[in-house]
């Protein structure tokens, strides 16, 4: 490192759009799974009863929140000469894109099959195999992050790029399946809805082995590790110690409840609307501006802190979701001009601390990285890591499941008629649950997930005061280590 003052740039652009194609590659397919989509998918498309797929949800999210950390107690555990997390990257895009092709071909395999303990034992086969292998990559590809290099700046930069490059071209994923769904419900060509996301299955799975796969082959690992090889137990016990640490996976636990938002506006569009691709257009303006987000970030981070602008952004989400649910109540089922004129409003604030918030968490779990490691001597990128993708999938599935729990409870259920046909059935207050439950709701409880972030004190002096302390560490553990450079 310089002692001029000034930050070195480690990083350059090429790795930097290496490390961002290789999450839209991953991200594709995981936005098939994402919110609402594989709840749809189940239950509608694959037949199977809304209580089967919330148990299931629910039951392998909650096996994540063991499974997840065990991972990166391994990954951090792992010593090679391409580092301890790259290992990882080159070897998992193959069995992850084979998973995910077979996770949605369940109702093509078993089109024949009438039995639905079969569909059953088969969605949980495949989702559990498919939940492993993308653990099994998302850990140490954000645990990346934070080792890419020493500098704040580079990690900022790396996360953008990710976050960025990921929404455009991950993003395309959910874009063209619900206009393939509008085509198949309209029967303008002749796929089915199986067919349809099988089909964008198999893009995924090319994506996974074509641009996930960078990850591996064009980033390097340059925050030098120690020698000693940490216990998976050891790992564990870092992470409960690890206070800020455990403030984030509050807030995200808690954050799962507004979570349902996501749940509902797939159900929203498909079934109230009964336009899914009007997702498009309503969407559009937030996302153009949200791209010009990411220009933003440097300037809003000097303005406010990085817990300040997660306490902002609950704050913002139940305002606006609020006066959207209200201004919209007469509206929401048969005007879609003022509805598409509405969300595009909301989605357009939204856009704002969506993208942000696309990068912030991330940076403050490698925060609490630097700290630990301040605090002990020991880097713990697999577990601390594992936190970000297991709290993921945690809110994930706990929204997900309860989503697709008070299906039922508010009177929307699907039944298949004797052509095998998927048939919607809703009762009378059925489209104003689903409003309510896409706009407002989530948000006002989302709003519980400001209590532990009050308690998060890794800003200002204190994380200036770290930051500095390792920079003169690193230094002199790189000349400790064989073969270490920092300035590699």
């Amino acid at each position: 490192m310089s002692d001029s003052g000034k930050e070195v740039r480690y990083v350059g652009v090429r790795e930097n759009l290496a490390y961002g194609f290789a999450n839209a590659g991953q991200v594709f397919g995981y936005n098939l799974v994402a919110g609402g989509y594989l709840s749809l998918f189940f239950t509608k498309v694959f037949g199977i009863p809304e209580e089967a797929v919330a148990t299931m949800i629910l039951v392998l999210g909650i096996w994540d929140t063991v499974n997840d950390p065990i991972m990166g107690g391994i990954i951090d555990r792992t010593r090679t000469r391409y580092g301890k997390l790259r290992p990882y990257l080159l070897i998992v895009p193959i069995p992850l894109a084979i998973a995910t092709i077979m996770l949605f071909a369940g109702p093509e395999i078993l089109a024949d099959t009438k039995s639905t303990v079969i569909k059953i034992v088969y969605m949980y086969i495949s989702y559990f195999i498919w939940e492993f292998f993308y653990t099994l990559g998302d850990v140490p590809f954000w645990g990346m992050s934070t080792a890419i290099s020493p500098s704040p700046s580079d990690r900022t930069r790396a996360i953008s790029s990710a976050r960025f490059i990921s929404s455009i071209l991950g993003g395309l994923s959910t874009t063209i399946l619900v206009v393939m769904m509008d085509l198949s419900n309209s029967g303008a060509w002749g796929l089915t809805l199986s067919q349809d996301f099988l089909i964008l299955a198999v893009v995924a799975a090319v994506m996974i082995l074509g641009l996930f796969s960078l990850a591996g082959r064009k980033t390097k690992e340059r925050v030098v590790q120690s020698v000693k090889e940490p216990s998976v137990l050891e790992g564990f016990k870092v992470m409960f110690k690890n206070k800020p640490l455990m403030f984030i996976i509050i807030g995200n636990v808690i954050g799962a409840l507004s979570g349902l938002a996501g749940v509902f506006q797939t159900y929203y569009y498909s079934e109230v609307l009964n336009l899914n691709s009007a997702v498009l257009w309503i969407n559009l303006p937030g996302t153009i501006f949200g791209f010009l987000t990411y220009l933003l970030i440097p300037k809003v981070k000097k303005k406010l802190d990085n817990r300040q602008i997660v306490m902002l952004n609950l704050v913002c989400r139940f305002v606006v979701g609020t006066l959207v649910f209200v201004l919209g109540l007469k509206f929401y089922n048969t005007n879609i001009l003022v509805i598409s004129i509405l969300l595009m409003i909301q989605n357009f604030v939204f856009s704002f601390f969506n993208t942000i918030n696309m990068v912030i968490p991330t940076e403050m779990i490698g925060d609490t990285v630097d700290y630990m490691e301040w605090k002990t001597g020991e880097r713990n990128e697999g577990v601390s890591f594992s936190v970000l993708t297991f709290v993921g999938k945690l809110t994930g599935s706990v929204s997900t499941s309860l989503g697709t729990a008070l299906l039922p409870v508010i009177g929307l259920t699907f039944t298949t008629n004797q052509a095998g046909e998927s048939v919607t059935m809703k009762g009378e207050h059925t489209d104003l649950f689903v409003w309510a439950l896409f706009t407002c709701i989530p948000y006002l409880l989302g709003l519980l997930s400001i209590i532990p972030y009050l308690f998060y004190d890794l800003t200002g002096k204190k994380l200036e005061k770290i930051r500095a302390d390792m920079k003169v560490r690193r230094e002199q553990l790189s000349k400790e280590v064989s073969g270490g450079n920092a300035n590699e």
